[in-house]
């Protein structure tokens, strides 16, 4: 959960670039079960089923599945990762950002993927190893070595629309409490043709 996310995509991604946290702000992964007008039903992985408000504030994101050689060099990337004991970081996914989207909530903080997961975005500096399947990734004020398994998923993430925005599809709401309790959609993420945004 951190502010940066929520400030840098409502400012139409023009990124703040340290983060911070926003206890307010939830993320809820699952299933699009309906749409109805400008709410959006949604069933998560675990617990209850979550109605979502969502409007022209709304940033919709597309997600696709990617592969390893989808990252380049100076490819702008966030990665889902565990820390290593060497001070490297092992990768649970990584999503690679179109170019229109890069700045995407800059740094590396704490994340929500499982006891001491982190996040981190930012630009790739260098790929070396297997396959490239060692990451350098640089963010204002630090870089991280980031080592990604073969089996771990890429996503790439575009600007979507609301027509994306559709029963059946997978999705990651980051969503925000209103004054009257109700959820607020800051950012969807929505997968296409069936892909699970992997973050």
């Amino acid at each position: 959960m951190m502010k940066t996310l929520l400030t840098g995509l409502t400012l139409g991604l023009a990124l703040a670039a340290a983060p911070a946290r926003a206890d307010d702000v939830v993320r809820y992964r699952g299933t699009i079960e309906s749409v109805n007008g400008s709410t959006v039903t949604i069933k998560p992985r675990m617990g209850e089923t979550k109605t979502v408000t969502f409007g022209d504030d709304t940033k919709i994101l597309a997600a696709s599945s990617g592969k390893l050689s989808d990252i380049k060099s100076e490819s702008y990337i966030g990665t889902a990762a565990i820390p290593q004991p060497d001070g490297t970081q092992k990768a649970l996914q990584v999503t690679v950002f179109a170019s229109s989207l890069r700045g995407t909530a800059d740094g590396h903080y704490p994340w929500d993927l499982g006891s001491n997961s982190t996040m981190t975005n930012g630009a790739i500096g260098s790929l070396s190893g297997t396959d490239g399947r060692t990451m350098l990734v640089k963010y204002q004020g630090g870089e991280k070595k980031v080592v990604v398994p073969e089996d771990v998923p890429v996503t790439l993430v575009d600007p979507g629309e609301k027509s994306i925005v559709v029963a059946g599809e997978k999705v990651v709401a980051f969503t925000k409490a209103g004054p009257d309790g109700k959820l607020n959609a800051v950012v969807l993420i929505v997968g296409r043709n069936g892909t699970v945004p992997s973050m």
